[in-house]
């Protein structure tokens, strides 16, 4: 007897409404994880803000969108962390929301959302989506990038043009890899003979202009700046060892779709009992081109990316493995044939809410059980708005001015430049890394000078206090974590810098 539930039911009658129930609940998961379980931003989302306050055209980490956006919904939700995370999770809902869209047009809303279901159990759209910079912010962008792409130089939509071209001025606006990632549309439309047809109109020039009109303020900064935008060459050494850390980046790739090979492997029909009458989800004969344009994408950005990241010997993928793995899922229903069988549809369920609740289980774990293991400091566990507000309220009560800048130890004063007064963060071992105030500006307006305390003295370290000549430490004051563990509590050492 045929069993259907009405998931199934759903996907074939009403496939946007699960498309929307199933990404609103998961944006809303890893909207609620970070709020009940980080007393600190993750990452190097304290950083993303502390640049982003300053709404510089470029730095040496990149364009500036993200960190313009970041400060905007950080001060939106009245200078809480809550407006980045909401603002991450946007994000996610519209990168599904294009690769939703580019299925319907090529494989149907029902099998759409069998791929969207699928992208959402890779890890990388879990919790490292929480950490909203420049990666995260590229995934929508790029995603609608290949929707649209697909839609104008494979389909001839003409209104595509302009979005493409908005949205890719964007990517350029977010990342330096948006440089080898732009091209890769245009060079597979120049293979075929519909997209060669389509990008010898007009509309790509008009298309041209817009994105250099969007990208022409960064241009200008970084022709101004005298920073490369492209990467000196690679050392061709140890190609041994580069190839083998290619080899690993894959394999990292390949772990992080491991739900996406498990939903696969338990729905393969060798291995489900004979005898089972399983519902169908059906779509029309997807087009060569169209096949060949999801594989290509699902394949070139991982390859290249861990390619350029081999070679330049870095640990992770250049590009992120967002947008390296974003249209794995899409390509796995392309591969499934036009008839998709859903067998054992109750262990499919229950694999695929595994899969999406393991990461929250791994982020609670990491919360809960490490502090209690003699390991590395976990950024989420530092009190963030605790910190900000004592050292803020302190410099006030003394000077009777607020604080404008914080400087010392960059994890601390990136967390201190969140308080309420939003100060100024110098990297005083590094100035040129925060051009906006210089060490001279920072004793002029005064501040405070942080490090983490090594005895009751709060002595500051050596480095610091030559930095510093004249620096006249305060009592250390102690922070609890949210879960102290094993560790023993977060001993800050600091000092007043007196405005002049």
């Amino acid at each position: 007897m045929r069993f259907t539930s009405l998931i199934v039911e759903l996907i074939r009658a009403r496939p946007r409404l699960v498309f929307w129930i199933a990404v609103l609940s998961q944006a809303l998961l890893w909207l609620m994880v970070p709020l009940l379980l980080y007393r600190g931003p993750p990452g190097d989302l304290a950083t993303v803000l502390a640049y982003g306050r300053e709404y510089q055209v470029g730095t040496e980490f990149g364009p500036p969108l993200a960190y313009w956006l970041a400060d905007i919904a950080f001060r939106a939700a009245g200078n809480h962390i809550f407006g980045v995370y909401l603002l991450a999770q946007i994000c996610a809902v519209l990168m599904f929301r294009a690769v939703y869209q580019l299925g319907r047009h090529i494989v149907g809303g029902p099998q759409a959302v069998i791929a969207v279901l699928l992208t959402m159990t890779v890890t990388a759209f879990s919790s490292p989506g929480i950490e909203f910079g420049p990666l995260v912010l590229a995934r929508p962008l790029w995603a609608m990038f290949l929707l649209h792409a697909w839609l104008a130089i494979e389909q001839g939509r003409r209104s595509a043009w302009f979005a493409l071209s908005i949205e890719a001025g964007l990517l350029l606006l977010t990342t330096p890899q948006a440089m080898w990632l732009l091209p890769l549309p245009l060079l597979f439309g120049l293979a075929t003979a519909r997209g060669r047809r389509y990008l010898a109109s007009l509309d790509p020039f008009f298309a041209l202009i817009v994105i250099a009109v969007l990208a022409l303020p960064y241009a200008v900064w970084v022709i101004r700046s005298g920073v490369s935008v492209l990467p000196p060459p690679p050392v061709m050494t140890e190609l041994a060892g580069k190839a083998g850390q290619w080899g690993i980046l894959q394999a990292w790739l390949i772990a992080a779709t491991a739900g996406v090979f498990v939903l696969t492997a338990m729905n393969w029909r060798r291995l489900v009992p004979d005898g089972e009458d399983a519902p169908v989800i059906f779509r029309p004969p997807v087009d060569a081109t169209a096949r060949a344009y999801v594989y290509f994408f699902a394949l070139v950005p991982a390859l290249l990316g861990s390619l350029f990241a081999a070679l330049y010997d870095r640990n992770t993928v250049v590009g992120g493995s967002g947008i390296a793995l974003v249209m794995s899922g899409l390509a796995v229903v392309i591969a499934a044939g036009n008839l998709i069988a859903l067998r054992r549809q109750r262990v499919l369920r229950k694999v695929w809410a595994t899969a999406i609740a393991l990461p929250a289980l791994a982020v609670l774990v990491n919360v809960v059980v490490f502090p209690w293991i003699d390991g590395p400091e976990d950024r989420t566990a530092l009190p963030s708005r605790e910190i900000g507000k004592f050292f803020g309220e302190s410099f006030e009560r003394r000077t009777g001015q607020k604080l404008a800048a914080v400087a010392g130890d960059p994890q601390l004063a990136a967390l201190i430049g969140m308080s309420a007064s939003r100060p100024h963060v110098l990297n005083d071992a590094q100035p040129q890394r925060t051009p906006w105030i210089t060490p001279a500006k920072f004793m002029e307006t005064g501040g405070v000078v942080i490090w983490r305390a090594t005895d009751t003295i709060g002595t500051p370290p050596a480095d610091l206090a030559q930095r510093f000549p004249g620096l006249v430490p305060e009592v250390p004051r102690a922070f609890d974590r949210l879960i102290n563990g094993s560790r023993p509590l977060l001993r800050v050492g600091w000092a007043i810098v007196r405005p002049k």
